[in-house]
């Protein structure tokens, strides 16, 4: 099996899911709060059924939001990373910041990955092998080396937190955007310039993002770190930064000499 059969399952492992998440309306959908007090609706679970039944195969693992989780994953060299609806809130809300994030990792590393943006009819599939493809044509991330005028997209949650307030003279622009997932992949097809989060993000958040963002020629790290390895025991990073590589310099240097408190404990 190569890498061209794990996209195609990807990429088709997606459209089953669009058409899933269809019967559903964004804004006008029933919701619970799970334990942590996050919302969960019918779409998010009917969502991850699909996927299960699609992507892994015999011997493959497998860490979802929506499923608990199994230990047996750990042994696995190759895990599929899911998060079959990134940016409930939003999708809650009628905020069309949502998608479906379907990544895979072998032996740690995050190696391919697709997102589905319904809102914009844009699916974004691609490998490290392979390069980014955004509806089938090839893309890559920007061609920008300064900060200057750039546009970050930040969380929409963290920004009205406050936690942006340290970059209010910056020298670029923060757009507050939902789903995180989201973010990366549209970093990664060249359809935005920069994201990042210093607050805690779970594997399944980010871990299509980081194969897509490596795939379309850039860079992603942990802040006051290296590029994240995946399927860990406890499933969470610190942080994530994804970026045009040549911004990769610049935005170390920003956030050491920005956001050191917060960065130290983490390293």
């Amino acid at each position: 099996m190569g890498r061209q059969d794990d996209l195609d399952r990807i990429a088709s492992a997606l459209a089953a899911a669009g058409r899933v998440v269809e019967a559903f309306t964004p804004g006008e959908v029933d919701h619970r709060r799970k334990a942590g007090g996050d919302p969960v609706t019918e779409a998010d679970l009917a969502i991850n059924q699909v996927l299960h039944e699609r992507l892994p195969q015999p011997g493959e693992g497998w860490l979802s939001e929506e499923t608990a989780d199994a230990p047996e994953r750990l042994s696995c060299s190759r895990v599929w990373v899911v998060d079959p609806l990134d940016g409930t809130r939003e999708f809650v809300a009628g905020i069309p910041e949502w998608c479906i994030s379907v990544g895979l990792v072998e032996d740690g590393r995050a190696v391919a990955g697709g997102v589905l943006i319904p809102s914009r009819s844009q699916v974004i599939v691609g490998s490290r092998e392979t390069g980014v493809q955004l509806n089938g044509e090839p893309r890559r991330t920007r061609d920008l080396t300064s900060l200057e005028g750039v546009e970050v997209l930040a969380s929409r949650s963290e920004v009205g937190r406050g936690e942006w307030g340290v970059f209010d003279d910056a020298p670029f622009q923060v757009k507050p955007t939902g789903s995180v997932a989201l973010k990366l992949a549209l970093v990664a097809a060249g359809e935005a310039d920069v994201t990042w989060t210093l607050v805690p993000k779970h594997e399944w958040d980010v871990a299509a993002g980081v194969a897509l963002i490596a795939a379309g020629g850039g860079s992603a790290w942990i802040p006051g770190r290296d590029e994240p390895s995946f399927n860990n025991e406890r499933p969470k990073l610190p942080g994530l930064i994804a970026a045009p590589e040549a911004l990769e310099g610049p935005i170390r240097e920003l956030l050491r000499t920005r956001v050191e408190s917060q960065l130290d404990p983490l390293r």
